[in-house]
């Protein structure tokens, strides 16, 4: 009976967790029977919900997007992302919104920018170290698990000089700033006001 006890406890939690990030507020999951595949099914669908509503941008005190934060850096499942117009990239809702509206101005304005890499799996950290090195150590890679590609809050964009010089110019309007140094193709996403 302690089981279903913490399992009851634990779910109350995670729905005040999720009523903080997102109101509206989110039914109560019901459990049809006490296994982990109730629990795991009945939370699955509860974030789902919640990260269906892309419009949020709330932020965390550690300057994390809320709704991917639920599920940890570079965990968060394809669901919970979006795709940046028609490209294979995806990154958390407003950031991928954000950077669809950049590059059709830049577009507009004459300037092509690409993007070659986006919302980076935990897996994908590990191997890029592994590759790389840790940017600690003079390679190129965070240490898994504090990418800001690990919350979809980054991309690295495809730029030439021009394109460089108009991101510099314009990639704050849209939220996009250059914040690595070394890797001025990396371009991390911070909401405007």
């Amino acid at each position: 009976m302690q089981g279903i006890e913490r399992v009851t406890a634990r779910i109350a939690h995670i729905q005040a967790t999720m009523a903080a990030i997102a109101p509206p507020a989110i039914a109560p999951p019901t459990m049809s029977g006490t296994s982990d595949t109730s629990f795991a099914a009945a939370l699955n669908n509860a974030l789902a919900s919640t990260t269906a509503t892309s419009g949020s941008t709330a932020i965390n005190a550690d300057g994390v997007p809320a709704s991917p934060a639920v599920y940890g850096n570079g965990k968060v499942p394809e669901h919970a992302l979006s795709q940046v117009g028609n490209t294979r990239h995806r990154l958390w809702a407003p950031a991928a919104e954000s950077l669809e509206r950049l590059i059709a101005a830049a577009r507009r304005d004459g300037v092509t920018i690409g993007i070659t890499d986006s919302y980076r799996p935990y897996a994908e950290q590990v191997d890029l170290v592994r590759r790389k090195g840790l940017y600690s150590q003079g390679g190129l890679a965070a240490k898994p698990g504090t990418s800001d590609h690990g919350w979809g809050m980054a991309a690295d964009l495809d730029l030439n000089a021009r394109a460089q010089a108009w991101m510099r110019a314009n990639g704050p309007k849209f939220g996009f700033h250059e914040d690595t140094p070394r890797e001025p193709w990396h371009w991390g996403f911070k909401p405007t006001s």
